[in-house]
C-alpha cells in the first residue's frame, strides 16, 4: 500500500509538470492542460498524505 501511494504521488506530480511542458512546446493546448493538472493535483493531495506521516512522536520534538 505505501509503495502504491508514493507511485501514485510521483505520477501525479507528472500529470502536472509534464503536460505544462508540453503546452509550451505547442503539443497540447490550454484546456487539456488544465483538465490534466488539475487530475494530478486532485491525485496528488490525495495520495501524499496516506505515506507522508509527520507526527511527531514525543512532544519535545513539535517546532514552534
Amino acid at each position: 500500500m505505501l509503495s502504491l501511494t508514493k507511485i501514485a504521488s510521483v505520477a501525479s506530480l507528472g500529470l502536472v509538470t509534464i503536460p505544462s511542458l508540453l503546452y509550451v512546446g505547442g503539443v497540447l493546448s490550454l484546456d487539456s492542460v488544465k483538465w490534466v493538472a488539475l487530475i494530478g493535483t486532485i491525485v496528488w493531495f490525495i495520495a501524499t498524505p496516506l505515506w507522508m506521516d509527520r507526527k511527531p512522536n514525543v512532544a519535545s520534538e513539535v517546532e514552534v
